[in-house]
Order: structure tokens, then sequence, then C-alpha cells
């Protein structure tokens, strides 16, 4: 169960830190700009972070999402629903080759590969890892959050320990920066919104896979939680350098070339990872979107709109995110207002659901399980909890059955 929880939460970190935050070119921006007070701003945005974060993976779980339309079919009224499909669709578009521009932008400042080159191989990245199954994928996409948590915290370590800092320098040094914000409270709200916005789809995918909502929970309290973090910290770390990285591309990448020649390769590595989880997790939710009834349809739509994203992405990283993250922020507004609304107005039937889910997985243990003797009582019940179910009966039912049997044989080989 904590193997679980884990690998749900680092993938949702993943989804998230893309090469905006894990670079500090969206952070340079949205907080940084606005000196101490953003900051402040960071430790706001954690709160909302873990908030959403439990909310989105939760509400997956609740209704088995396969897409995003599954579950704001259900939380949202059909004309709301249309425009919030279309604007998530927009999104991981936008998004997707922004990501693919941020590929080019790593490795070219890195190791002076041709932008067309590192931008390329991404795309190619994405669509051949779209071939693997869904727990590899899972896995592929938390791998390197922990990676770049540990090497944030060296960073830290390497800004913070033994120096000190001229701060009317560096309020001064940090307001030149352009910000496409007015004040740090729509910086907030607007930031935190693009997360969600570009985070959502494959989110409530992330969710849908956990059949356990209890575990759902967990994983979102927890990624929301160290999404938060690692913005504040690495938002420190920006300040205190900002007369070294006003004006790069990947700022943080030039902290990491202070530090060791061979410590900024590795943060290079790291980073570019990372934009591909990104990248590939929206152009993953989105071929999912678009091939949710007719499956047949999921390679060529993601490959198609790869293609294209990466012929988008000549426009330029630094540009791309100054452009194209306010407007979807300003979208998100609207997202974030009905997942609330949805959690509020669904916290009940979810706890309720929670503990169906919980007396389905006892019965069903029951007839795979050597020891345990399963009734005809137990299979009626076991039917009547599934047509009480929000998920279809037969799916629910089968999944758990898959779910049960699997727990019990691998219980059985770690013997």
């Amino acid at each position: 169960m904590i193997k679980r929880i884990l690998n749900i939460a680092l993938a949702y970190v993943g989804v998230v830190i893309g090469a905006g935050l894990s670079s500090g070119q969206d952070l340079m921006q949205y907080f940084v700009s606005f000196g101490k007070l953003g900051i402040f701003g960071t430790l706001v945005l954690g709160v909302i972070s873990v908030f959403f974060g439990k909310i989105i993976i939760t509400l997956g779980s609740y209704y088995r999402s396969n897409d995003h339309f599954e579950v704001l079919s259900q939380i949202t009224s059909p004309f709301i629903n249309k425009i919030l499909d279309i604007s998530l669709v927009i999104s991981c578009f936008v998004v997707g080759f922004v990501m693919l521009a941020g590929a080019g932008s790593n490795l070219n400042q890195q190791f002076n590969i041709p932008f067309w080159a590192g931008s390329l191989f991404c795309a190619v990245l994405v669509i051949l890892v779209s071939f693997l199954d869904f727990e590899k994928i899972t896995s592929v996409i938390g791998i390197f959050t922990p990676m770049v948590f540990i090497m944030i915290v060296i960073i830290a370590i390497y800004t913070f320990v033994g120096h000190q800092f001229d701060m009317n320098e560096l309020e001064q040094i940090s307001k030149t920066i352009p910000s496409p914000m007015p004040n740090i409270w729509f910086s907030v709200l607007n930031y935190f919104a693009l997360c969600v916005m570009t985070g959502v789809s494959m989110a409530f995918v992330l969710g849908g896979s956990i059949m356990r909502i209890g575990i759902a929970e967990k994983s979102g309290f927890l990624g929301g939680l160290v999404v938060s973090i690692i913005i504040t910290v690495t938002t420190c770390i920006l300040y205190a350098n900002v007369k070294l990285v006003s004006t790069v591309d990947i700022p943080m990448l030039a902290i990491a070339k202070e530090i060791h020649p061979l410590f900024a390769l590795g943060y290079a590595l790291v980073i570019f990872g990372l934009i591909f989880n990104t990248a590939f997790s929206l152009f993953y939710a989105l071929a999912k979107r678009f091939s949710s009834k007719k499956p047949a349809r999921f390679y060529p739509v993601l490959i198609g709109t790869v293609v294209v994203g990466y012929a988008l992405s000549f426009m330029g990283f630094k540009e791309l995110v100054s452009i194209m993250y306010p407007i979807l922020g300003y979208i998100g507004f609207a997202m974030l207002i009905i997942l609330a609304i949805a959690w509020l107005k669904e916290k009940s039937n979810i706890k309720g659901e929670k503990f169906l889910r919980r007396k389905m997985i006892r019965l069903i243990t029951k007839k795979y399980d050597d020891n345990q003797e399963y009734t005809k009582e137990d299979k009626e019940k076991y039917h009547k909890l599934g047509e009480d179910s929000v998920v279809d009966t037969q799916s629910i039912k089968s999944d758990i059955k898959d779910m049960v049997k699997e727990q019990l044989e691998d219980n059985h080989e770690s013997k």
C-alpha cells in the first residue's frame, strides 16, 4: 500500500513539475519578480496545492476515470463540461509543445545540442514510451521526482550555508524581472490554476487507476505536499541567486554549474526527465481523450499531436512561458472553482463509496482465499454493493476481483 501511494504521489509530482518549475523559468516570472513577497506567495500556494492535490486524485479514483471528460461530465452541466473539455484539450496540447521547447532549450544550454535536435529527441521518446503498459508508465513518470528533490536540497545547501546576502540588492534586481501578473495574489492563483490545467487530465487518469479511495486521498495529499515544498525551496534559491540567473532560459541549471560541472550535467539530465514527464503526460492524456470511444485511435492521435507540437515548439521556450502560461492560468480559475464545488457536494458520497469498496474487497477476498469461506450470502451482498456503486456494476465487480486475485497471488509468491 505504501509503495502504491508513493508511486502515485511521485507520478503526480512528475506531471505537475515540468520544464518551467524544475528549470526555474516560470518561478522567476511568477514569484521571484515580486521579491520577498513572492516567497510568501509560494507558501500560500503550497496550502492550495495540498488541498487540490487530494481533491483531484480522489475524484479520479471515485469515478474510476480513464480521461478528464469522464469526471467533468459527472460534476458539471453539459455546457460547462464542453467548455472545460475544450480548454483542457487546448491546455494539454499547448503546454505539451512548450515542454518540447523546454527540452530543446535545456539540452542546448548544457550540451550545445541544436535546439531542434533536443526537442526532436524528447518528441520521439514520448511516442516510444506510450507503447509501455500503464503500470510501467507510472513508474517512468515518477522516477525523476526523488532525484530532483535531492538535487534541489543540494543546491539549497550550497546557496544558503555560509553565505550572506544583500537583501536590498536582491530586491532591486528581482523587480527588474518582467512578470506577466499585476500582483502577487493574481500570480499565486494564476500559477496554481495553470498547474491544474496542465496536470488535471493525467492526474484524473492516475486517480482512475486506484481502486481504494483511501490510497487516492493519501497519494494526492502527499503529491501536493511535495509539489509545495519544491516550489517554495526553489523560489528561495532563485531569489538568492537572482543576480546570476535573471537573464537565462534555465535558471536552476545556471546555479548547478556554479557547484560543479558534473553536478550540472546530472541536473540537466534530471530536468530533461521532468520535461519529458510533463510532455508525455499531456500528450498521453490528450490521446486518451480523443480515443476513449475508439481505442484504435490512440496511437494515431498521440503521434499526430506530438508531430504538430514539435513543429510549434520552435517559437521558443522562454517566450512561450511568458505568453501561454498566463492565458491558461486564467482559464484554470473556472476549473478550480468547479473542482472545489464538486468536492464539497460529493464529499459524503465519496466517503460512502470508500467504505462500499472496502466491503466489496473483504467479501471477494473470501472467494479467492483458501483459508476463508465464500457463501451464497456473501455473493449476493457483493452483487448488491456493486449495484450501489457510483461506477458501472459489472466494471467495479470485475476490477475488484482482478485486484484481489493479483494481490493474493503476489502475497503467495512473496512467501
